[in-house]
Formats: C-alpha cells, sequence, structure tokens
C-alpha cells in the first residue's frame, strides 16, 4: 500500500504499524536560531521541546521500508499544538509554509480529480484557519471548496481515490468544525450525518457501515466538538458522558481495544471534556518528563507510563498539548501565540 493512501487516522495515534517519527534526526536540523524561553506551562514547554524536533526546523517525517517520507499529518498536528500552546510561533509559521510548497500539499490532498481525500482536506483546512491563513487559495488549492466536493448526498465526506475510500469519523468531524468555521458554514446534512452515527451507549465510532456501533474514545472526542460547535448539544453531551463513563482510574483514556491510558486519547478526551466545561484530571502532566529527565527531552510527553520513547514521542506530545491547553478546536487560533520555542524552567542545578 502507498505510505500517501495509507488509511488516514487523522490524528495519527503513535502505535503506528508503518510509520515511525525520526526524532533524533529531527533535533538534528531543527533551526538554531530559535529563541528559548523558560516556561512553567505544561502546554508550552510541550510544543516547545516538539518545536525542536522539526526537520529543518520545518516539517516532520516518517520512515516506511526504511526511506524517510514527509509526514503532513504528524506536521500539521503540530501546528495545531503551537496554537493551543499559545507558543512556538516561529516555528508554526515555517510549518504552514512547508505545507503549501505544491509537492507536499499533492502529495497530501491528492491532486483534487482523481485522487482527493476527505480526511486531510479537511485537517488541513483546519490548520489554515487556525493561522490566520487564506483558505480559499492555499498553496493555490481552494481548500473549503475542495472539501465540500467530497461531501456525498448522504452528507459524509468521502476520499475520491483509485485506492479506495478510507474516510473515517476523524474526516467527518474534521471537516464539520472546519467548515463551521468557513463564512458558508457547515453544511446540515454533514452535521446529520454525524450526530446520527452515534451510537446507543453515547459514543461515536471511528469507522462507518459496521454490524455494530462501537465507540471509539478519540473519535467520540472529535465528534462531541464538532456537534457542539454546531448546536447539536444533546448529541455532544451524550458524547461527553460516554468519555467520562471510559476514563481510566489514573484520569487518562485508552484507545479502543487497549486498557491501558496512553497519551493521544488522553489529550483528545481531555480536550474534548474542558472544552464541554466538564472538571476531569487527565495522566497527561504524570506523562510528561520534567526536570530530572534528560535536558533533550524535558517538556515531552511520553505514549504511555511506560516511560519515553523517541520512536513515538512527537505523536504524543503533539496531541497531548490539546488536552494540556483545553482549548476547542472550533476557537482555536495562534492570534497572539508567542514567537519562541520555550524550555520548562528548571533549577540551575537540576540535570
Amino acid at each position: 500500500m502507498s505510505l500517501i493512501r495509507r488509511p488516514l487516522r487523522l490524528f495519527a495515534i503513535p502505535a503506528l504499524a508503518l510509520a515511525t517519527v525520526l526524532p533524533a534526526a529531527a533535533a538534528a536540523h531543527a533551526d538554531p536560531a530559535q529563541e528559548h524561553s523558560a516556561t512553567v506551562r505544561p502546554d508550552a514547554a510541550a510544543a516547545g521541546w516538539l518545536a525542536r524536533q522539526l526537520v529543518d526546523g520545518d516539517h516532520f517525517e516518517s520512515v516506511f521500508n526504511g526511506t524517510a517520507y514527509p509526514d503532513q499529518g504528524l506536521t500539521i498536528d503540530a501546528v495545531l499544538a503551537f496554537a493551543a500552546s499559545r507558543s512556538s510561533d516561529q516555528a508554526a509559521a515555517k510549518a504552514t509554509a512547508w505545507l503549501a510548497k505544491p509537492e507536499i500539499l499533492g502529495g497530501y490532498l491528492g491532486d483534487g480529480t482523481t485522487e482527493a481525500y476527505a480526511g486531510a482536506t479537511a485537517k488541513l483546512l483546519l490548520a489554515v484557519e487556525v493561522r490566520g491563513g487564506d483558505p480559499v487559495s492555499f498553496g493555490g488549492v481552494d481548500l473549503p471548496a475542495r472539501l465540500r466536493s467530497l461531501q456525498t448526498a448522504s452528507g459524509r465526506f468521502s476520499d475520491r481515490s483509485q485506492w479506495g475510500d478510507y474516510s473515517n469519523a476523524f474526516g467527518q468531524s474534521l471537516a464539520v468544525i472546519a467548515l463551521h468555521r468557513t463564512p458558508g458554514g457547515a453544511p446540515a446534512t454533514a452535521v446529520d450525518f454525524l450526530a446520527n452515527s452515534q451510537c446507543a451507549d453515547g459514543g461515536f465510532p471511528l469507522s462507518y457501515g459496521q454490524a455494530t456501533c462501537t465507540g471509539d474514545p478519540d473519535a467520540t472526542a472529535l465528534a462531541a466538538q464538532a456537534l457542539a460547535a454546531t448546536g447539536r448539544t444533546a448529541k455532544a453531551d451524550a458524547g461527553l458522558g460516554w468519555l467520562t463513563a471510559h476514563q481510566n482510574a489514573d484520569g487518562g483514556f485508552a484507545a479502543a481495544g487497549a486498557a491501558a491510558s496512553n497519551a493521544n486519547t488522553t489529550g483528545l478526551a481531555t480536550q474534548a471534556l474542558l472544552s464541554g466545561g466538564l472538571k476531569g484530571w487527565s495522566s497527561l502532566v504524570k506523562l510528561q518528563q520534567g526536570c530530572a529527565a534528560d535536558p533533550a527531552v524535558r517538556g515531552a510527553v511520553a505514549y504511555d507510563a511506560s516511560g519515553f520513547n523517541p520512536a513515538n514521542g512527537a505523536r504524543a506530545t503533539g496531541q497531548a498539548v490539546l488536552g494540556l491547553a483545553g482549548t476547542p478546536l472550533a476557537t482555536l487560533s495562534a492570534a497572539g501565540a508567542r514567537p519562541d520555542a520555550a524550555v520548562p524552567a528548571c533549577p540551575a542545578t537540576t540535570r
């Protein structure tokens, strides 16, 4: 399967079979000119570490069969994390410019005719909106128009591709959120499709068309945000209730089919709960590398309690920032973000 057309789980979960981030290479190419102020805020410290992992200061890469490929999805995760933390704006600007390059853009979105990917288009549209860019002319592409062209009669946003349709609930929710932020708003049929996909117990499935409706924590967190933003309060509240019922004793959340809490799922779930005005402690801060850690990883967030793993550290940290900050995707903005990539405020004697 082509790496470009691998199934899209839009906020890529770090237990990824086909791609591994290259943080060591990224750190080697990070922009040496970035300023590094000290911070006591967990979200800014995490975002600062993430910024320093960018390859050439503007993107992430993944490796497949021994070859490094540009990872647009993870780069967008970082852009959203920078905005949520209100920091690392210099890195975010460079990453956004990288995403606008024709070869990078086309490889992620498709050519717009025979190949066009709903989830990727929705996620990039949201990132451009968050950055305050021009979504109707991003890298020469009208992102809202492209996304609307992928909506089917049922209201579902689907891929147009020779490789098949890998669209899912992540893309549907992101499309609703992103289009809600446009002057035309989110199509009612698209919102209806998302709302009607809710399982009887309040959760939302990741994949559509399954014989049994099974709630997925990540998909439910995004769906609850999308429905809250578009006025479907009852549906959103039911989703938040489902999340609360599936919270682990350590305050975190596990991916579907797993038992242990992880930073990615916890980040999304916590963001949704905080956005909905609900209280709740997450395990994110417990997973963050503090002043006792190696200086090279301070601020990063480990995927789970097994400890920090460089292979999934960037993916875990990027999504964890969303929960550490708690700002909903529907109102997320990079306006006023500090330019520098902060470091944790640690005593000078701490190693």
